[in-house]
């Protein structure tokens, strides 16, 4: 093998353990938020910086360990940070809420506002190079004058993914107010914070993935329509494993 592509090879970016991922990021911190967040036990403050420092502690571990500094990784620590804060000091429930949708409203921007930047957000969610072989995809579209059409198939893609987060954010608005009724620092807010975290997998997560989903449904449909290119060759086949 030849040292390019030992190279290529060894900088395989290692994939997120998911299981992991919602353990951090969700089942333990609300646990934590629930279960500990009661006078007798760690209280509302101590249970409130412990369950939003595991979350925290993950990302910077992964994001260093998986070199992914970006302004979406950069700003869902802030909205970590600024969980913790905000309950800390006490803010009313309804800005609470609208902290919680701020977040995601701003990917939404972000996504649209890349449109008129030379490196629109949607070829890094979608139309980039760890899932599609996009170097094949542009050359069957050179040859037969697609990219105008392509462009616009993108352009529709831009606007489901921010519809995606969009929707997010209203979602996360929705329920903070369902569910946070009490001012921060009080055992009552961690244990309604706790509850929250809980439901955001079934109530936001999913409606959001199902949106993205069909975002990229709707891309690789546009790109085989236009490349006649099959499936297994527009997506991108991982790298085989050295073998020794």
């Amino acid at each position: 093998m030849s040292e390019h592509a030992k190279k290529d090879t060894n900088s395989v970016e290692k994939p997120e353990n998911l299981w992991i991922n919602l353990l951090c990021n969700l089942v333990i911190p609300a646990v934590i938020l629930i279960q500990l967040s009661k006078p007798d036990r760690l209280g509302p403050v101590w249970a409130l910086v412990i369950g939003v420092s595991l979350p925290l502690g993950y990302g910077i571990y992964d994001l260093i360990t998986r070199r992914k500094w970006n302004f979406f990784s950069i700003l869902g620590l802030v909205s970590i940070l600024l969980t913790g804060g905000l309950g800390l000091l006490g803010i009313s429930p309804f800005w609470f809420a609208v902290k919680e949708a701020a977040i995601p409203l701003t990917f939404g921007l972000a996504v649209l506002g890349s449109l008129y930047t030379p490196f629109p957000l949607v070829r890094t969610f979608l139309y980039n190079e760890k899932m599609i072989d996009v170097a094949r995809v542009d050359t069957e579209l050179d040859q037969r004058s697609q990219h105008d059409i392509f462009d616009r198939l993108l352009l529709t893609s831009t606007y489901l993914l921010a519809g995606a987060f969009f929707l997010s954010a209203v979602l996360n608005f929705v329920l903070a107010r369902v569910i946070i009724h009490s001012p921060g620092g009080t055992p009552e807010f961690a244990a309604e914070l706790g509850k929250m975290l809980s439901l955001s997998w079934p109530v936001i997560v999913i409606p959001v993935t199902v949106v993205m989903v069909v975002a990229l449904w709707r891309l690789i449909s546009g790109i085989k329509r236009l490349t006649g290119l099959e499936l297994e060759e527009i997506l991108r086949t991982p790298p085989e494993k050295n073998k020794r």
